[in-house]
This record gives C-alpha cells, sequence and structure tokens, in this order.
C-alpha cells in the first residue's frame, strides 16, 4: 500500500489549512479551512478546487477556527458528500461558525451588488446557508481519546490540543500489507498553563508528525494580563474613553470574559460594563457552558462565570449600533479577531478617530489583515470604501495567545520517545517556519524535516 501527501493550504502560511491524504482506495482531507489575510491567498478560496471533491471519502477536522473548517460548505458545493469527523465540542462549534461564515458571505455579496463595487453585476457569496447546512448533516462526532475507523485500513484518534474549547490533535494508524505506520497532525497547539484549557496532550510516538509553526520563531513570555488589562482599561477610563477589543469569537473571547470577571471582582477595575457584541461569541460562550468537561473554568464551580452580571450580550444589530453613541467607562468585544469582517468593522469605523479610546490587540494578526496594518502603525484604514482616520491609541497584548510559542512547540515535539522519519512544519509564515525546522534539526536533532510548498506533494510510505 502507497500513502502520498499533497499541501493544498497551511504551506508558508498561517491560513487555508488542507491536507490531502491518499492511500490504496480511500481518500482523506485533513482539515478544510478557508485562505484568510493576504488578497492573493484569499482568491484561492474562488478558484475552484484543486482536486475532484467527489472522490474524497472523508474530511477529519482539528478544530473549528474556519481557516481549518471554514471551507467545508464550499467543498460540499462542489460535489463533496462523504462524513466529516471531528471532536463533539468542535461539532457544537461548527453548528454556529459555519452558519456564521455562510451568512457572511451572503451579506457581503449583498452589500457589494447594492453598493456596486464589485467587478460583477450579479456578485455571489462563496458558499450559502444551504451549502454550510449541508456540510453540517454530515458531522460525525467524538469525544478525546475516542478512537474511530475510517475504512478498514485507517483509524483516527482525538486527543486535546489546548487550543481552543474542542481543539485536537488527530493520530492516523494505517495498517498496510506488512506494517502499520501513524501520522501525527499537531493541529493548532495551545499554551501550557492557561487558566480557560487543559494542556495540549503529549504525543509518544509518531513515524510521520505535521506540526504548527505559528510562534515557531519566538518566544510569548508569560506576563501579568491582569495587570496589563487593567493598566489599559484605567488608562482608557480615566481619559474619559472606552476600550475596544477585536477578539475571536471562539476560545479569545471567553478567555477575556474570564480575566474581566477576576480584574472587576478583584477591584483592579471599575464595575463597568463589558459590552459582548458578537452573536457568534455568544453563541461559542453558551457552548462553553454546555461543553463544561472540555475546559477548567467550571472545575469547583456550580455556577458559570460567563453569567456574571457585568457582562452585557448583544445579539441584535439595533442594540450593537447603540453602543457607538457610549462615550466612557466601557470595555467592548467585538469579531474578527483580526478586523477581517463582521461587526467590529462598524466599532472600528466610529473608534478609530476618538483620541481618547483605546483599541487593544489581543491575539495574532496574520500578514495582509486589517488588524496587522493597524498594529503597524497604519495612519488611515479602509473602512466600508472610506478612509478612516486613526487617531486612537493602539495597543497590543501578547500573553492571551491561543497558539504555542517556540519553546513550547518544542516542549511538545519532545514528549516523543524517538524522532519521527519525517517531519513537516506547516502552518507558519516562512520566517516562522524556517526558525522552527531549525530548531527542530539542530537543537532537538531529528532528521528530515521539510517545509512544504502549496501543492507540493510527498510519498509517505510506499509498499507498507
Amino acid at each position: 500500500m502507497d500513502v502520498r501527501l499533497k499541501f493544498l493550504g497551511g504551506a508558508q502560511t498561517v491560513t487555508g489549512s488542507k491536507y490531502l491524504l491518499q492511500t490504496t482506495g480511500f481518500t482523506l482531507l485533513v482539515d478544510c479551512g478557508l485562505f484568510q489575510g493576504l488578497k492573493e491567498l484569499r482568491l484561492r478560496n474562488w478558484d475552484d478546487f484543486t482536486e475532484d471533491a467527489t472522490k474524497i471519502d472523508a474530511v477529519v477536522l482539528t478544530h473549528a477556527h474556519i481557516d481549518h473548517s471554514g471551507y467545508l460548505p464550499r467543498l460540499v458545493k462542489q460535489g463533496f458528500n462523504g462524513p466529516v469527523y471531528c471532536t463533539n465540542a468542535t461539532a457544537s462549534l461548527l453548528d454556529i461558525m459555519l452558519r456564521d461564515a455562510a451568512k457572511l458571505q451572503e451579506e457581503e455579496a449583498e452589500f457589494a451588488r447594492k453598493k456596486g463595487y464589485s467587478k460583477h453585476d450579479q456578485p455571489l457569496p462563496l458558499f450559502n446557508t444551504t451549502d454550510a447546512e449541508t456540510a453540517l448533516s454530515l458531522i460525525k462526532s467524538f469525544e478525546y481519546d475516542e478512537t474511530v475507523a475510517l475504512c478498514n485500513h485507517i483509524s483516527a484518534s482525538f486527543f486535546d490540543a489546548g487550543h481552543i474549547l474542542g481543539s485536537a490533535i488527530v493520530k492516523f494508524i494505517i495498517q498496510g500489507d506488512t506494517q502499520e505506520k501513524s501520522i501525527v497532525f499537531s493541529g493548532d497547539l495551545g499554551r501550557y498553563n492557561q487558566p480557560l484549557l487543559r494542556d495540549p496532550t503529549g504525543i509518544n510516538s509518531a513515524d510521520i508528525l505535521f506540526i504548527e509553526s505559528t510562534y515557531g520563531d519566538r518566544l510569548n513570555t508569560f506576563s501579568d494580563i491582569e495587570e496589563e488589562l487593567a493598566e489599559v482599561v484605567n488608562e482608557a477610563f480615566n481619559n474619559g474613553g472606552c476600550v475596544l477589543i477585536p477578539s475571536f469569537a471562539v476560545g479569545r473571547t471567553q478567555l477575556l470574559l474570564y480575566y474581566f470577571h477576576q480584574l472587576i471582582e478583584s477591584g483592579q477595575i471599575p464595575a463597568c460594563p463589558i459590552y459582548i457584541d458578537s452573536p457568534m461569541a455568544i453563541s461559542a460562550t453558551q457552548v462553553h457552558k454546555l461543553h463544561r468537561k472540555d475546559h477548567k473554568l467550571s472545575e469547583g464551580r456550580e455556577e458559570s462565570i460567563f453569567d456574571f452580571p457585568n457582562f452585557k450580550y448583544y445579539r441584535s444589530q439595533e442594540s450593537s449600533v447603540n453602543i457607538n453613541h457610549i462615550d466612557q467607562g466601557a470595555v467592548i468585544i467585538s469579531a474578527s479577531g483580526m478586523c477581517t469582517g463582521g461587526r467590529i468593522l462598524h466599532h472600528l469605523y466610529h473608534r478609530l478617530p476618538r483620541k481618547n479610546d483605546i483599541l487593544l490587540f489581543t491575539g495574532y494578526q496574520a500578514e495582509g489583515t486589517r488588524g496587522r496594518k493597524l498594529l503597524e502603525g497604519d495612519d488611515t484604514s479602509r473602512i466600508f470604501g472610506i478612509d478612516v482616520p486613526v487617531k486612537c491609541n493602539v495597543r497590543h497584548i501578547n500573553g492571551l495567545s491561543a497558539h504555542a510559542d517556540q519553546a513550547e512547540l518544542l516542549q511538545w515535539a519532545g514528549q516523543l520517545k524517538e524522532a519521527p522519519k519525517l517531519t513537516f512544519v506547516v502552518h507558519g509564515e516562512i520566517k516562522s517556519a524556517m526558525k522552527m525546522a531549525n530548531e527542530l534539526t539542530h537543537t532537538v536533532g531529528w532528521p528530515n524535516v521539510i517545509i512544504p510548498n502549496y501543492l507540493e506533494s510527498f510519498e509517505l510510505f510506499k509498499a507498507i
């Protein structure tokens, strides 16, 4: 039996993760993410899929983030109709995120039609709600540490990756004619010793390893997050302003709520309103309440911190608009985390020109995104076709990242008892991937560490 792998995304970029695993008689797609960030990457989403979608037998998802799952409705639109395997919590999040992604696609197409800025007379969405619902109907979900047979010669097991709720490291066992081989995909790995999620599960062995490298070139030293958040909030309030936080709806928002709960309870910041203005973040918070055993916030608690009275959950568009009239003394959390779409754009439109407000980034901003440009000091930001002046203060806190840094990636990799026969460094911009590959090769001493190219293919095993 021959086993091959083709990189359809997540190669020298932190987005669009898709890995095509082909064995005799079975074709599997590991992750099915949308490309985000740079326009040249986003345009790939609109191309016909590089493979025949009807010939893919199954999809396995490491977690629910759109750069790992968001292409699934598009894949369905092009003919895929096999099972989609993931963890139970990931399935719950996908039910929110894929519907939301489809709605955004439809709204953006309609907005482009009305405003006339599309080159098409009738701009169409990348996929629609029907495609998303069809994709959701294909999902089969499992608990952590559970093993599922994908076909008669491939099984998959899910282990806690500590990145977001439900995120998984996936270990595939391939039974050949004479040998058994293991292939491990790290997915996105979380940080160690975090208050919300558990540490990434250690893996003892892998013949082939795929390891992410988002922060493969840097150390994100642990800082006093509560102290840093309190400093930003109090500065904004003392200046008569507000704090606006672009936040990922899943994971980051819930972690922020934990910290703001702690800060208000301890008196480090005033008992101010914390507005959560993201329907998806609100729904994701409900999922965290549903899957209490998959995170640490419920340990030793009967009540949920997410029911704290200072948290104001705003679902309606009317409520969202009303936040624009608040001049001071409030924290506003809205999506998307990289300012690429969603309600955060309306808040940026109104808040960027306000010199007393603080725009606070709490996570990674991919190359080419609006968030990255604002963080790098752009003095205007184009929103809804208008160049909005940036007069507010722009700040960044590192310690809230959901991604393991270089030391933590090496810590996780170091738990393997033997070096993999082949290691692929994926899901990282080229600088990060190169540094991670260098560390694995020269510091850890692993042989055969490769940074793949987009659409590059490899023979993993021959005649096993």
